[in-house]
């Protein structure tokens, strides 16, 4: 029998994009210094073979039938929130999270309560031994027996028990270690994850069966691995957060079932993982009282609002280059939040050194809350302090205009609830929450205007 004739490619990390030489740059991403070789054979099954002889019929729209009840509740509302209502049967899922994160934990849970609830679960491991995970199990509670272990690396196996056993849910821990014979290379590597994944997608459409991949990250916070990965799978999940840190937020950045806005909000303790029901309550927590360069803001994640303690701290710099620093917003937009002070108020902040956070560990990237990171940088610039019942709200232009944001009502609603006396609102957007009762609602229409509201101590 003729031996498989052996063959280098290089794939893109970033996208996948598979060449017969090397290029600096990618042509598909136009990522630099991403292509990486990979050993094949040319022998090797890219794609499982397809039964020709059986006829394809195309399936009418309107005789597909869609309930809520297709929906498996996996038992936590914050995970059901950014799955968009639960688990749907069939699908693949690729869960991501720096190490020591809290994403077995999560998973092992989830697997808890959907036993509790009579779902078959199969948890495959190819990092621990069947003592390790249930040494971490104990630690969470008493699981029952429709939970199941396997330790086991090669999919040819794995996909022999899943079609035997059929359980409802499988996890994969992770998808580095698993390996296929259809494709060459070690396992970990970028032929052999996008084939797994390929074999696993296989299997869960085939089966009805829903799986989850855990999946590593690298040092830039993406899952490791050639970026198509995160196209095979339905949806996209990242666990976020400082280990150090007692909260975890798990974000949906892809969804084919619901929205990709939603967040779900964690506190990791001794016996696992909390849901935070309030995370605006949460985040507020020690607040200081009376402390110049503190503002509370909201900023929306899906459909809920939060509220966010804004700090900083302006102070006169000691080296010829100002030291601009942030933690939880983004350093562009800070830099120019300042600038648009200096010019449009005439602050002096060009030889100042400024540190902004967000108090917390929240990162945030919409522009609703540039005006309470502009209070917080003029209340710290003035040393005035900014009374703490009073929220502020709006996107800041260039002109030093506050504009209008979007699902200001809600915004408004999460204050009242939580005590807040003054909400500051675009002006535009004044006419959409005069019916809210509770709080003093004041409409600004340039920063100018929150500024003086400041040096009259609200």
């Amino acid at each position: 029998m003729a031996k498989a004739k052996m063959k280098s490619v290089f794939f893109c990390k970033d996208c996948g994009y598979e060449s017969a030489k090397w290029m600096g740059q990618c042509p598909a991403c136009k990522a630099w210094n991403t292509m990486v070789e990979e050993v094949v054979s040319s022998s090797s099954k890219a794609v499982p073979s397809i039964n020709r002889t059986e006829p394809i019929k195309p399936v009418k729209i309107s005789e597909i039938n869609l309930s809520e009840e297709d929906r498996i509740p996996t038992g936590m509302d914050e995970l059901d929130r950014v799955l968009g209502g639960g688990i749907v049967p069939g699908s693949l899922v690729l869960v991501g999270g720096d190490p020591g994160i809290g994403k077995s934990t999560l998973l092992l849970q989830m697997c808890r309560n959907l036993a509790d609830n009579d779902q078959n679960v199969l948890y495959i491991s190819g990092e621990e031994s069947p003592k390790q995970i249930k040494m971490r199990a104990e630690r969470i509670g008493k699981f029952d027996d429709h939970m199941e272990l396997l330790c086991e690396t090669d999919l040819g196996r794995i996909g022999s028990v899943l079609e035997s056993k059929k359980p409802s849910v499988v996890i994969i821990d992770s998808i580095q270690t698993m390996y296929s014979e259809e494709a060459s290379g070690s396992p970990g590597s970028i032929s052999q994850v996008r084939e797994s994944t390929a074999v696993l997608l296989k299997l869960s459409k085939s089966l009805g069966i829903t799986i989850f991949i855990v999946g590593h990250v690298t040092k830039e916070g993406m899952v490791a691995g050639p970026r198509i990965l995160e196209h095979m799978v339905d949806s996209v999940l990242y666990f976020e957060g400082d280990r150090h840190a007692a909260y975890r937020v798990l974000r949906g950045v892809k969804n084919r079932f619901g929205s990709t806005n939603e967040i779900g909000v964690f506190e990791m303790r001794e016996e696992g993982l909390a849901e935070v029901k309030n995370p605006s309550e949460y985040m507020l927590n020690g607040r200081p009282k009376g402390a110049a360069g503190t503002v509370t803001t909201c900023s929306m994640e899906g459909t809920r609002p939060i509220l966010l303690e804004i700090q900083a701290l302006v102070c006169q710099t000691n080296f010829g280059y100002p030291r601009r620093q942030t933690s939880g917003a983004d350093i562009n937009r800070v830099n120019l939040l300042m600038a648009v002070l200096e010019k449009r108020l005439g602050l002096h902040l060009g030889n100042c050194d400024a540190y902004v956070n967000v108090a917390g560990g929240m990162k945030v990237q919409e522009t609703a809350v540039d005006l309470g990171i502009a209070m917080a940088v003029v209340s710290s610039f003035l040393n005035v302090p900014v009374d703490d019942r009073v929220l502020a709200v709006g996107e800041v232009g260039l002109s030093g205009e506050v504009r209008a944001v979007s699902m200001i009502e809600q915004r408004v609603g999460e204050a009242v609830k939580l005590g807040f006396d003054t909400v500051l609102v675009p002006k535009v957007c004044i006419e959409r929450v005069k019916g809210i009762k509770g709080c003093k609602i004041i409409g600004i229409e340039s920063v100018s205007d929150a500024i003086r509201l400041i040096k009259e101590d609200v």
